[in-house]
């Protein structure tokens, strides 16, 4: 986008208005006893003089207080001379500045929003639903008046288009199998860092014309949306059972392996291949089983 005719801030030409207020006191004060002493009989600087200093002294006051404007904190004041920006005052207070400027307030401190909740595709196409909260404030007010039409209805547009975008470009979750040799993907569930920041990235780029900074920016609300919801909840259910199967058979292979070298150390019984298969196939049904096994006893021999 080219800036060669973009607005920026700039410091404006004002003052403390206290004086001014004083000035303006001196004026109509004097202007109320020219007139006073005109009344009189035999005028000390003539009937003319006074009719004179009476109307320029009590319309200047006037004047003078109608430069008058209050600021408070974290609020400036744009100057417009009859349409032309003559800069921003940021000072809080009683101010004073060109009485012919008229002066715009608005407010540079943080906004705080969130967005509703909305339905999007992400990065594979599977429907979920997404919010986020957004802090901003305005940072350059010449360009928050002068260059977009409403700029608290485009933060609002915009933040919106910004949180549809992140999503269609990230997974809600990775569907790949643990274990392989890429690099895990970056996902809106798992990946909080990396997607606040990308969503404060995109947020700040799209804020950049209307002179707005992003102060923080973070999702609220994610889930996949209703229609699938129970489907995908049966596959995370699957998945935590197959993670805990795995662990449950790498510690059960473990245990027998430690119970073949017990034996096999100690002497206590002699085994060959197939009864040690056996053995180990036993085992195994023990400790993976997932309710209690029934032992059988065998009243033979050991061979039989």
């Amino acid at each position: 986008m080219s800036l060669e005719n973009t607005v920026h801030e700039r410091p404006a030409r004002s003052h403390n208005g206290w004086p001014f207020v004083a000035l303006g006191l001196l004026m109509v004060a004097a202007s109320i006893a020219a007139l006073v002493t005109m009344l009189r009989p035999q005028p000390a600087l003539g009937l003319a003089t006074h009719l004179l200093l009476t109307v320029l002294l009590l319309p200047g006051g006037l004047l003078v207080w109608g430069g008058l404007y209050v600021l408070q904190p974290n609020q400036a004041a744009l100057l417009l001379f009859f349409g032309r920006y003559c800069g921003t005052d940021r000072e809080a207070g009683l101010r004073w500045a060109n009485p012919f400027t008229s002066k715009r307030k608005i407010s540079v401190r943080a906004h705080n929003f969130n967005s509703d909740k909305l339905k999007v595709n992400d990065l594979r196409g599977n429907p979920i639903e997404i919010a986020a909260a957004v802090l901003w404030r305005v940072e350059d007010t010449a360009r928050a008046l002068f260059e977009v039409e409403d700029y608290e209805a485009y933060v609002l547009t915009q933040a919106e288009a910004a949180v549809r975008h992140l999503a269609s470009r990230y997974a809600y979750d990775n569907l790949e199998a643990e274990g392989t040799a890429a690099a895990p993907e970056v996902t809106l569930r798992s990946s909080t860092d990396e997607v606040s920041a990308g969503l404060r990235a995109e947020l700040q780029a799209r804020f950049a014309q209307a002179g707005i900074v992003v102060v923080d920016a973070k999702l609220t609300h994610l889930a996949y949306a209703p229609e699938i919801a129970g489907t995908m909840l049966r596959r995370q259910q699957a998945e935590a059972v197959v993670a805990a199967r795995a662990k449950i058979v790498q510690g059960a292979v473990g245990m027998v392996e430690l119970a073949l070298q017990g034996l096999q150390q100690r002497g206590l019984v002699e085994l060959d291949d197939e009864r040690k298969a056996a053995m180990v196939s036993n085992l195994l049904v023990v400790l993976c089983a997932d309710r209690d096994a029934t032992p059988v006893v065998n009243t033979g021999t050991l061979y039989a």
